[in-house]
């Protein structure tokens, strides 16, 4: 694993008291049937007590709102998951063949540390067919995800005593032409990279998250670092997005003459995400979109999502991976966030219904109730 270009090196992990833990079920004849993996992550991003109005570590209702860390990213569906499979367990054991695999990984925020062991080396004495992971979809089925790389930029100009700045060369306005610079191509990419699954307003969205500068009110600023967020479409390769943004960059440094002299870095930073995609006629996306009908949800139609999963690990491995699950993105590492139980409900009958046919009829095309 620790060869992957993804994995995170091993000085950036801590998996201290952080299992990732897996339960296998088997029904009736388990070679008879496929292997079905039910995935999900349990780490969630750290919360800024100030910015939520109660606790974001103890879990709270409002009306059928639970809110929580991790509410809907995503403690709450990878418990459902426990229940999906236990309702298959319960009210159909005798009807099915095969396994169903609960997992629960550690470290996707972080680049994916469970998910990447469970996918890519099989710790399982038996083959898997298919995954289902139920990050937030909005009860969307997802079947793409963007590739994401991490840089550092460095700049450097010349300290100087504030008083008498003109002595020095702040990095600022060098970065902020940068900026603008790899916002441009931002919207370039957006307008020139199409993906028939991809139509938000940014597809391929550039963020610069962390920005580094000075060291005291009273000097020149001589030493700025910022960590940028590339993100790239399912067509390209992770090469082919960072050579346009390195040659954007350099656009800028030869319109400069203290860049020419004083070139930045822009150095990839240990961990990226690779993109992954799925086909639409894959039988696992046919028995999901199935049972959304056959529970009410009408918009089944496969959409890409801007950002990276651990669903790539899977499909890397050549296991078909779908993306479904209860809550939106838009409340993932947000204040107050929270997961409507009505969602979490409707999505589990749908996760039911799914495992079971795939267990039943892993390859033809699905039957719908009418």
């Amino acid at each position: 694993l620790a060869s992957l270009p993804s994995f995170p090196p091993a000085d950036e992990i801590d998996a201290a008291d952080r299992p990732s833990v897996a339960g296998v079920l088997e029904f009736g004849d388990p070679e008879a049937g496929p292997t079905l993996v039910l995935n999900g992550h349990v780490d969630v991003v750290p919360a800024d007590d100030a910015s939520w109005e109660t606790d974001p570590f103890e879990p709270h209702w409002d009306g059928e709102k639970l809110h929580a860390r991790g509410a809907a990213d995503m403690k709450t569906n990878l418990a459902l998951l426990v229940f999906v499979a236990k309702h298959l367990h319960d009210e159909y054991a005798d009807e099915i063949d095969g396994r169903v695999i609960v997992e629960s990984v550690t470290g996707e925020e972080e680049g994916g540390i469970g998910a990447p062991a469970a996918a890519l080396s099989n710790p399982y004495p038996f083959d898997r067919d298919a995954a289902i992971i139920t990050e937030p979809t909005d009860q969307r089925v997802v079947t793409a995800t963007a590739g994401v790389l991490m840089k550092e930029l460095t700049v450097s100009g010349r300290s100087a005593h504030a008083a008498t700045r003109w002595r020095g060369e702040s990095v600022l306005p060098h970065f902020n032409r940068i900026h603008r610079a790899f916002e441009e191509l931002e919207r370039e990419r957006h307008n020139r990279i199409t993906h028939p699954l991809y139509d938000y307003p940014v597809n391929w969205p550039m963020n610069i998250g962390v920005v580094n500068a000075g060291d005291w009110a009273s000097n020149v600023p001589a030493r700025l670092t910022a960590q940028v967020r590339i993100g790239f479409a399912p067509s390209e390769t992770l090469e082919a997005a960072e050579a346009e943004y390195e040659e954007r960059l350099q656009s800028v440094v030869e319109d400069s003459e203290w860049l020419m002299d004083h070139p930045p870095t822009f150095e990839r930073r240990a961990i990226h995400f690779e993109p992954s995609e799925l086909e639409a006629d894959s039988p696992i996306v046919q028995r999901l979109q199935s049972a959304m009908l056959n529970h009410g949800i009408e918009e089944t139609q496969p959409i890409g999502k801007t950002y990276s999963a651990d669903s790539r690990f899977y499909i890397a491995e050549g296991i078909p991976t779908v993306i479904f699950g209860p809550g939106t993105i838009d409340q993932a590492h947000f204040p107050n966030e929270f997961i409507r139980w009505s969602d979490v409900q409707q999505a589990g009958d749908v996760l039911v219904d799914t495992c079971k046919a795939y267990l039943q009829n892993p390859n033809s095309s699905p039957e719908r109730s009418e």
